[in-house]
């Protein structure tokens, strides 16, 4: 689907570049405690949850570090979005091939480019 749209290697790059940003998000919130602030553990009574057990264990909360590292890497997240969704090449899309083009991005980096071919 990608060779349909001719990517430019700096919107490629900044796509790929997100795409790390989100799996360096997710691996360092999945290695965080579940609560930002020191909070207390809980268990609820099945019977008053649907039916549902709800636990979770105390939280000693996040480290300022932590907090920083998290603040950082949604800021580089958002900032390479910014770049992906208002870099020029958009202007050069067919208003309705747009959607098909940026779920092309997304996977460009999985197809080797002109160059490499």
């Amino acid at each position: 689907m990608a060779e349909k749209f001719a990517f430019p290697q700096d919107l490629r790059d900044a796509q790929v570049q997100l795409h790390q940003a989100h799996a360096d998000l997710a691996s360092l919130l999945a290695g965080l405690p579940w609560s930002v602030e020191p909070m207390k553990g809980w268990t609820t009574d099945p019977e008053h949850a649907r039916g549902y057990r709800s636990e979770r264990p105390d939280s000693p909360g996040w480290t300022q570090e932590e907090q920083d590292a998290v603040a950082a890497l949604r800021a580089r997240a958002l900032e390479l979005s910014v770049t992906v969704s208002t870099h020029p090449f958009w202007t050069t899309v067919d208003r309705g091939d747009v959607v098909a083009a940026r779920m092309a991005l997304k996977r460009a980096h999985e197809e080797p480019t002109a160059e490499a071919a």
